[in-house]
């Protein structure tokens, strides 16, 4: 069972080394919008999991919610092709291979494993991720790049 943490604990190392590169180059606006975008569709399905009891109909809900997510995240790379190095680049073609794992490892703990608190933890750090980003990136004294 804890092999199921594994990705998240990698997602959330790379996601602090994105976060440094974003320090050193700076966001433009579409990324400061667009960035706590990402996160709430990761927000949303993790939530629905940690308040839903397993049923067939709301892993179907979760499965959309997963997917429309991963589908979601792709939207700035054409941003990103721009205005990131190789390295950059790298490190989100491991976030977006780790993505949908981390729903895939959600779904398994949320299965077989209701009990496990580390469903309820994720959707909280990722919500304080997320007003985080939005505080960082988002507010309207700072000036876009």
């Amino acid at each position: 069972m804890k092999i199921l943490y594994v990705p998240f604990i990698i997602q959330g190392i790379l996601m602090g080394i994105d976060e440094r590169m974003h320090h050193r180059r700076g966001l433009g606006i579409w990324e400061r919008l667009g960035h706590p975008l990402d996160t709430l569709t990761m927000f949303v399905p993790l939530s629905f999991i940690a308040i839903k009891e397993f049923t067939h109909q709301n892993l179907t809900v979760y499965i959309i919610l997963g997917v429309f997510s991963c589908l979601f995240i792709t939207k700035d790379e054409f941003v990103h092709a721009q205005e990131c190095n190789g390295f950059e680049n790298w490190l989100h073609a491991l976030l977006f291979v780790l993505h949908p794992l981390i729903f895939v490892c959600s779904g398994l703990l949320w299965i077989n494993h209701p009990e496990d608190q580390f469903i309820c933890y994720q959707p909280l750090l990722v919500g304080v991720f997320m007003l985080y980003q939005l505080l960082r990136w988002s507010i309207p004294w700072k000036r876009a790049k």
